[in-house]
C-alpha cells in the first residue's frame, strides 16, 4: 500500500466499500486526484484493481492517509451510519487543521448530523452532512448529491461535486443545500417519497394481478406503457424491468417466489417520526412505513386471510386502466406534495434556508425518485420560491383536478372488492381532508375542552376560552 507521505491528493475517502470505490473511481475519472483509507485489506485491494487506469492507491495507516492529502485537506466519509461516524471522526480530528473539511456522504440522521457539524466547528473544522442518491451506479457514473453545511466552505468542493454529479441539460445535480444538517434532512425525504411511490407501485402491481387477473407480461406492457408517458421514472422504470426476470431455479418468473416482506434500513421511519415532532401531515409516507411493518406479520396475515377469505375480482369499466393511470398520477403527486411540504416547515422550524427550486431541479436526475414529475415541481417553485404546497400551484391543480374521477373510481372498487390499497386511499383521504375548509375538528376541542380542561378558540371573537360541560341546557 502507498506509504508515500507527500502531499499529493486532493480528496481523499474513508470507507472503501462499493460505494466509497465508485465515487473515487468516478472522481477520478473526471481528472481529479484522489486515494482511500480503509483498515480492510481486502477493501484496499479491490480499490486498486478498479483503479489501476488511474493508478490509484489506497491507505490502511490513517496518519498517512492524512498527510498524502492536500490543504485545506477534503475527507469524505462512506461509512456505515451510527457510532462508526463518531469513530471515524475522531480518530481523523487530532490530525486535521482548521480550514480542513470532512464530508459525512452516509445516511446520518439528520440530528447527529447536526450535533457533529457543530462540534466541528467550535474546532475550525467544516462538516457537511450530504446525501447522496443513485445506488452504487449513481456513486460510479453520477448521482444526485445533498450537501449541507458551511456554504462558505462549499466553494472548495463545489467544482468536483458537479462534475462528478448526474446532469440534466447539462445542469449539475447537485447544489449547496443549506445550513447545518440541511442536506441528511433533505436526502432522509427523498427517502421517505421513495418508500411512498414504492409502496404505489405495489398496490398497483396488487390491483392488476389479484383486482383485474393479469399475468406478469400483462402487467409489465402497463408499466411500459405508462413509463413511456408522464409516469415516466427510475422506479417505474425497473418496476416494469422486474416483470421481465426469469428465476433460474424454477423457470418461472422471479418476482413470483419472492417472499412478501418488505423490509427497510429506516430512512422511511425516520421521515414519519420527524414530520409527527414539527406537526407536519405526510400520511402517505407514513402509509408505506407501515406497510413495510405490516407485511413482515407473514403468519398473522395467512392466518386472518384463511379466516375472513380472498378478495373478490374487481368489477370495472373497459376504460379502467385509464383510470388506474390518472390514480397513480394523483398518488404519486401525493407523495411529491406532502414530502416538499415537509421540507417547506423544516426549512422554517431548523432554519436551514432550503431553496425548494433547486432541490426538485436535482432531484430530476441520478436519484431513485427522479420522474417526469419533478419539471412540474421544479417550475413551480421556479415561479413561486415560497410556495408553501405544490396543490396551490394552479398548473398543477388543473393536473389534480383531472385526475380526480379516475382515482375516485379506482380507490372505491378496489375497497368494494376487498384489496389493500393503503397508499391510494392516503392519498385521496389527505387531499380530501387538506381541501376542506371547515373540518370536524371543532368537536375534537371541545371534547378535549370537556375532559382535560384544554380550552379553545371561538370563530366569532379572539381569546382562549373554557366551558361547563356538564351544564347542559334543557
Amino acid at each position: 500500500m502507498n506509504n508515500d507521505k507527500k502531499a499529493q491528493f486532493a480528496f481523499g475517502m474513508v470507507g472503501l466499500g462499493t460505494m466509497g470505490r465508485n465515487l473515487l473511481l468516478n472522481m477520478a475519472d473526471n481528472g481529479f486526484a484522489v486515494t482511500g483509507y480503509d483498515k480492510s485489506e481486502k477493501m484496499l485491494q479491490f480499490f486498486e484493481e478498479e483503479g489501476k487506469a488511474h493508478n490509484l492507491k489506497g491507505f490502511s495507516d490513517i496518519e498517512d492517509f492524512v498527510q498524502s492529502l492536500q490543504t485545506p485537506r477534503t475527507i469524505i466519509l462512506l461509512v456505515p451510519a451510527g457510532p462508526i461516524v463518531d469513530s471515524v471522526i475522531s480518530e481523523l480530528q487530532p490530525l486535521l487543521t482548521k480550514g480542513d473539511i470532512i464530508i459525512d456522504s452516509g445516511n446520518s440522521h439528520f440530528t447527529d448530523t447536526s450535533r457533529r457539524y457543530l462540534e466541528l466547528k467550535d474546532k475550525g473544522i467544516h462538516f457537511f452532512g450530504m446525501g447522496i442518491s443513485g445506488g452504487e451506479e449513481g456513486a460510479r457514473f453520477g448521482p444526485s448529491m445533498m450537501p449541507g453545511g458551511d456554504k462558505q466552505a462549499y466553494a472548495h468542493v463545489k467544482e468536483m461535486l458537479e462534475a462528478v454529479s448526474a446532469k440534466v441539460n447539462g445542469d449539475p445535480c447537485v447544489t449547496y443545500i443549506g445550513a447545518g444538517a440541511s442536506g441528511h434532512f433533505v436526502k432522509m425525504t427523498h427517502n421517505g417519497i421513495e418508500y411512498a411511490i414504492m409502496q404505489l407501485l405495489a398496490e398497483a402491481y396488487e390491483i392488476l394481478k389479484n383486482g383485474l387477473g393479469y399475468d406478469n407480461n400483462q402487467i409489465q406492457q402497463v408499466f411500459e406503457k405508462w413509463n413511456n408517458g408522464r409516469l415516466k421514472s427510475f422506479l417505474m422504470e425497473i418496476t416494469k424491468d422486474v416483470f421481465l426476470v426469469k428465476d433460474d431455479k424454477t423457470g418461472g418468473f422471479l418476482v413470483d417466489v419472492i417472499k412478501d416482506e418488505a423490509k427497510s434500513k429506516g430512512t422511511g421511519k425516520w421521515t414519519s417520526q420527524v414530520a409527527m415532532d414539527i406537526e407536519m401531515p405526510i400520511p402517505i409516507i407514513d402509509t408505506a412505513v407501515s406497510t413495510r411493518n405490516l407485511s413482515k406479520l407473514k403468519k398473522l396475515r395467512v392466518e386472518l386471510d384463511e379466516a375472513f377469505g380472498d378478495a373478490e375480482k374487481m368489477k370495472v369499466s373497459a376504460n379502467f386502466i385509464d383510470d388506474l393511470e390518472e390514480a397513480f398520477y394523483f398518488a404519486m403527486a401525493n407523495a411529491y406534495a406532502q414530502g416538499m411540504h415537509l421540507l417547506w416547515k423544516a426549512s422554517i422550524d431548523y432554519e436551514y434556508g432550503l431553496n425548494m427550486a433547486e432541490i426538485a431541479k436535482i432531484w430530476r436526475g441520478g436519484c431513485i425518485i427522479r420522474a417526469e414529475f419533478l419539471e412540474d415541481i421544479y417550475q413551480a417553485y421556479q415561479k413561486k420560491p415560497d410556495l408553501e404546497h405544490l396543490f396551490a400551484d394552479s398548473g398543477i391543480q388543473q393536473k389534480i383536478k383531472q385526475s380526480l374521477k379516475g382515482t375516485r373510481n379506482v380507490v372505491s372498487s378496489a375497497i368494494n372488492a376487498g384489496l389493500a390499497i393503503p397508499c391510494f386511499a392516503a392519498a385521496l383521504t389527505y387531499f380530501d381532508t387538506l381541501k376542506t375548509g371547515r373540518m370536524p375538528s371543532n368537536l375534537t376541542q371541545a371534547q378535549r375542552d370537556f375532559f382535560g380542561a384544554h380550552t379553545f378558540e371561538r370563530i366569532d371573537c379572539e381569546g382562549i376560552f373554557h366551558a361547563n360541560w356538564n351544564q347542559k341546557n334543557s
